[in-house]
C-alpha cells in the first residue's frame, strides 16, 4: 500500500507538516539540520537531497520540513512528497 500524505501548514511560514498514515520514526523525535547529521536516516537523506530544504523534523506519523527563506514551496512540495513517498 502506497504511503499518503497529508500536507499542512504551521506558524512557521518557511516550514510544512507532511502527515503519513504510517509512522515516520519507530519512536520518540529527530531533528536533522543539514545532510550530514541526516546520512543515517533514508528518508531526510532524501529530502536533504532537495534544494532548499533546510531542516528535517521526524515525529510519531509526521515529517516537518524546514524550507531555506529564499525557497518556495511551490518548487519543494512535488519534490517533497515524492521524496517521502518513495522512502515508506
Amino acid at each position: 500500500m502506497a504511503v499518503q500524505v497529508n500536507v499542512s501548514t504551521t506558524p512557521n511560514e518557511n516550514a510544512m507538516k507532511f502527515t503519513l498514515n504510517c509512522q515516520a520514526i519507530e519512536a520518540g523525535h529527530k531533528t536533522y539540520a543539514n545532510a550530514e547529521a541526516a546520512a543515517e536516516n533514508p528518508v531526510a537523506r532524501a529530502l536533504f537531497a532537495i534544494d532548499g530544504v533546510a531542516q528535517v523534523f521526524l515525529m510519531a506519523d509526521f515529517i516537518t520540513v524546514t524550507k531555506k527563506p529564499e525557497a518556495g514551496w511551490a518548487a519543494l512540495e512535488a519534490p517533497i512528497l515524492k521524496a517521502i513517498q518513495a522512502a515508506y
